[in-house]
């Protein structure tokens, strides 16, 4: 397959040269930076240029674009993809980009997907890109399309149409031997509601908490003082500024939720200390290692944050 990628950032970057050393595709590349460009094509992550004249040729097109650039780029090349095309957008939340982009693939007649890699790195940028980068991860997909065709508002009431969770299955059959041939643990289809439900306690709250705890004044003496645990909670505190604002504000609600809710625990563990109430604070921290062992125990999961 001839398959065209769109900003070769971290993700795109480690797309483009997971193809290159797991299967015999052709990839076709686009970065605003024609410095990035040229240096994966001398590389030799890319076989060539993505452009108006090559992107009729692709019969797969990944976009690796923050949300608003990937829906912008999808109206002005609409025009451009064949139809039957699957076209998939690697961003971190779906339901606003699946909303804007359906009703073009519906008038279009290429196959959009939502996607999400969940798999990452604390740096960006196609100089942070590898080509297992994806191994042992999952990949989830969001496959939608509205009942009638048309934009279905934020929250759909009554009678309103919604997107549903749709897609021929050789679409998905396809998809998941591409991504599973990248190294990705498992594929995961779900509904682009459930996943920006979801990720906004997995990844955005994590981000979040990270980047609000490393301003402790005591973070100015941690040298010596630390270990694992301060690592694993600072670790994804340096990020994509401009990137993650655009994401949490567009999954605000479920975002809002999240804070608000580990705020409220927090509170209770506060209280129980300064109620020098050592019983509730035994019971807090058991209920804490029950939940954990309901998620996982102490096993360590092997897929990491992602850019996300």
């Amino acid at each position: 397959m001839i398959i065209g990628i769109v900003g070769l950032g971290l993700i795109g970057g480690s797309m483009a040269k997971a193809i290159k050393e797991f299967t015999d595709h052709t990839v076709l590349g686009l970065d605003q930076d024609p410095k990035t460009q040229a240096r994966a094509l001398a590389e030799g992550a890319l076989d060539g240029p993505l452009g108006e004249e090559t992107l009729s040729q692709c019969q797969v097109l990944l976009l690796t674009l923050y949300p608003q650039a990937t829906i912008d780029f999808l109206m002005q090349h609409a025009g451009k993809i064949v139809k039957g095309t699957w076209v998939v957008d690697l961003c971190g939340v779906k339901e606003p980009v699946c909303r804007a982009i359906t009703p073009l693939s519906n008038r279009h007649g290429f196959h959009f997907v939502g996607g999400h890699p969940m798999a990452g790195r604390e740096r960006s940028g196609y100089g942070a890109a590898e080509a297992r980068l994806f191994c042992g991860a999952s990949m989830l997909l969001t496959p939608v399309e509205s009942a009638t065709g048309e934009l279905a508002p934020a929250e759909s009431a009554p009678g309103e149409p919604e997107l549903v969770e749709s897609a021929p299955a050789s679409l998905r059959q396809g998809l998941e031997a591409f991504f599973l041939s990248l190294g990705f643990r498992i594929v995961h289809f779900t509904g682009a509601a459930e996943h920006d439900r979801i990720i906004a306690y997995t990844s955005q709250l994590a981000h979040v908490l990270s980047n609000a705890y490393v301003k402790s004044p005591a973070a100015l003496q941690y040298e010596n003082f630390a270990g694992g645990s301060f690592q694993d909670l600072t670790r994804v505190a340096t990020l994509n500024v401009e990137m993650w604002t655009e994401l949490f504000f567009l999954n605000r609600e479920n975002l809002i939720k999240e804070i608000d809710g580990l705020c409220s625990r927090l509170t209770a563990y506060g209280d129980a200390l300064k109620q020098q109430d050592a019983e509730a604070m035994a019971a807090l921290l058991q209920e804490g290692c029950d939940w954990k062992a309901k998620i996982g125990g102490g096993k360590r999961s092997a897929i990491v944050s992602s850019r996300e």
